[in-house]
């Protein structure tokens, strides 16, 4: 199994990113990553840093006795590789020198970037007015109640208890506040099944679905101002089921819908608009998350925002995805997503990052979180 250093700063962004990249760790397959992870941060020869494990998450703490604590949290799962691993250093005629293959957006380069951070300013306590907690966690890639995230939201708060959390999910370098909640649905309609010969003696419950696949074909997606963000929102089919045999009148269809709505409307709100939209279909719950508002009104929130200004020149934008900075918001503690990739790449076959884009994450998190010094490590 490979070895990662922590202890190479800036310049080694490049080979952590590509080394972590090609420990292939899809969705339940994350023990050797998580190893590779918790021996780098348990190898710091810094002694005010804590590691804990809780299964395959890693919490790492350092405890300078400062006044505040910025959480630095990334996810280590990735979806199924697709012919993209190993990794590959490649020229883009548009990005430049990039790093291919899976998870080099989604989300690896980004916790690659809250790792090194977090080592130098662990190695370096005098650099830094806030202390940190890096979180490493698994299952972020599948249903939210397997989230490494959440566990340790419902067992372990403590660890996890901040003032401000940067998630380092890929963002194209800019900061994107909050995030669209996520609710996924069963439309069901019912018939009576018999055999095909005789149909007129039963009634075809897929052909019953064609009202509810028509007012999706319809539907138009809103755009929700949300404290001076916009969210677009979506409403759309994502699979359909139903019939029992190639001869038989199929009794029972079933659509599955996902809903991703603006941080304006709660859970219960979601539902609520989903079911009216529907009626009078029968509709079940399947999966659901919240959204989270942005959370930039904060003064760790502007401060980091004026940081990365600097180095980037850009602003604040929508996560219209679903990311776990809702979870941080159902804690109280204001959380953006922020980190290298183009969020259009996460989860394809050509995923790839701007080697170029990785370090100017790392510049702007460093020199936040060390003051505003100007020197890079």
């Amino acid at each position: 199994m490979p070895s990662i250093d922590l202890m190479t700063g800036r310049d080694g962004l490049t080979q952590l990113t590509q080394t972590i990249c090609d420990i292939a760790s899809v969705s339940g397959d994350e023990q050797n990553l998580a190893d590779v992870i918790e021996s780098a941060l348990r190898g710091l020869a810094a002694p005010t840093v804590d590691v804990t494990r809780y299964g395959n998450n890693i919490v790492a703490r350092t405890s300078h006795g400062r006044g505040r604590r910025v959480i630095l949290a990334g996810h280590i799962d990735t979806v199924p590789v697709a012919h993209n691993l190993p990794t590959q250093l490649r020229d883009d005629p548009d990005r430049g020198p990039v790093l291919w293959g899976r998870g080099t957006v989604d989300m690896k380069a980004g916790l690659a970037v809250l790792l090194q951070v977090f080592a130098q300013l662990a190695l370096d306590p005098a650099s830094t007015t806030s202390d940190v907690t890096l979180v490493a966690y698994d299952n972020e890639e599948v249903a939210s109640d397997r989230n490494g995230l959440g566990h340790l939201v419902a067992r372990h708060p403590d660890l996890i208890a901040g003032d401000f959390a940067v998630l380092g999910e890929p963002s194209n370098g800019g900061i994107e506040g909050g995030c669209n909640g996520t609710l996924r649905v069963h439309v069901s309609t019912t018939g009576v099944a018999a055999h095909s010969a005789r149909s007129w003696m039963g009634s075809n419950a897929i052909h019953a679905a064609a009202p509810i696949l028509s007012r999706l074909a319809e539907y138009q997606a809103e755009t929700v101002e949300v404290d001076g963000l916009a969210y677009r929102e979506g409403l759309n089919a994502v699979a359909i089921s139903g019939g029992i045999a190639g001869n038989v009148i199929p009794d029972r269809c079933r659509v599955t819908v996902n809903y991703r709505f603006a941080p304006a409307r709660s859970e219960a709100e979601a539902l609520k608009f989903v079911e009216e939209f529907f009626a009078p279909f029968e509709v079940l719950v399947d999966d659901t998350a919240p959204g989270a508002r942005p959370g930039l009104d904060s003064p760790l929130a502007q401060e980091f925002v004026a940081a990365v200004s600097r180095v980037t020149g850009g602003g604040a934008s929508a996560k219209v995805g679903w990311t776990d900075v809702a979870r941080f918001s159902r804690l109280g503690v204001p959380a953006v997503n922020f980190g290298p990739g183009d969020p259009s790449l996460a989860h394809h076959d050509e995923e790839r990052v701007s080697l170029a884009q990785i370090t100017q994450c790392y510049d702007a998190l460093y020199l936040w979180l060390a003051g505003n010094s100007t020197a890079v490590h």
